[in-house]
């Protein structure tokens, strides 16, 4: 790691610290610019996956990123970087779901694979029968292999109807009919975090639980919540802090007591 780089890391994490004890536009947007380069690294790589512009998942990753700011704990002692690459990656997928994007096939493929379908019937016609992969190849100039990659990249970027037929056994079952209820199996996931929470915040003492729940689930800031509970902000701060450190050991214990 170079001096400059760590310098930077250095600065951000005392931007995230601050942000955290007393959360503001502008510390968030210089923590912002300070990671722009991580933004366009992941829009980089996703924006050859697919067919949506480079610009907009630059700009829908910036909205992950402030969702990483936002979330971030300092004292965890987890690297920012680590921790926001799943927040911004996740909000480009979120963004490609939505617009329905097909899967990216190059354009030299497609156009291989048109002149492989015009190859195709000159070859039936001359060969009196239906040419095998190899023979189209041939003609197309290029290795049987990659000529097997061009039909399998077309013929997945293809839509798949949700009423075609997947099984049949005493009557047709389609692929919508194999699809589970996902918004069923969100909200069940949903509740069970909200009892797995409840139940670490029910271990914590009363001044510390009730200073999360005014912070989190009220959204009150530090100094809202000093002024509450007659304290300072920074000793509202300490209790959170140790509050979260004392729940997140609570999960990972209840998380590995169900593993065994």
């Amino acid at each position: 790691m170079t001096a400059t780089q760590s310098s930077l890391r250095s600065r951000s994490m005392e931007l995230l610290m601050a942000y955290q004890q007393n959360p503001s536009v502008g510390i968030r947007n210089q923590l912002v610019r300070l990671n722009t380069g991580l933004v366009r690294k992941i829009a980089h790589r996703v924006s050859h996956q697919c067919a949506e512009p480079y610009e907009d998942l630059e700009q829908i990753g910036y909205l992950g990123l402030i969702r990483a700011i936002e979330r971030f704990n300092p004292s965890q002692g987890c690297a920012f970087s680590s921790f926001a690459v799943p927040y911004i990656r996740g909000e480009m997928l979120h963004f490609l779901r939505d617009r329905g994007s097909a899967l990216k096939v190059p354009r030299r493929w497609q156009d291989l694979q048109k002149e492989g379908q015009r190859a195709r019937t000159d070859l039936a016609e001359e060969l009196g029968r239906q040419p095998m992969d190899q023979e189209i190849a041939e003609r197309l100039n290029i290795t049987v292999h990659e000529w097997r990659e061009i039909k399998m990249a077309v013929k997945n970027r293809m839509l798949l109807s949700l009423d075609a037929t997947v099984q049949q056994v005493d009557s047709s079952i389609t692929l919508g009919e194999t699809l589970p209820d996902v918004h069923y199996q969100m909200l069940q996931r949903l509740d069970e975090d909200r009892q797995q929470l409840q139940r670490a915040l029910s271990q914590l003492e009363d001044k510390t639980r009730i200073a999360i729940e005014f912070v989190f689930f009220n959204d009150m800031s530090r100094k809202e919540v000093a002024e509450r509970i007659g304290v300072s902000p920074m000793t509202v701060t300490r209790r959170i802090q140790r509050g979260m450190e004392q729940m997140v050991s609570f999960l990972q214990m209840q998380s590995q007591q169900q593993v065994s």
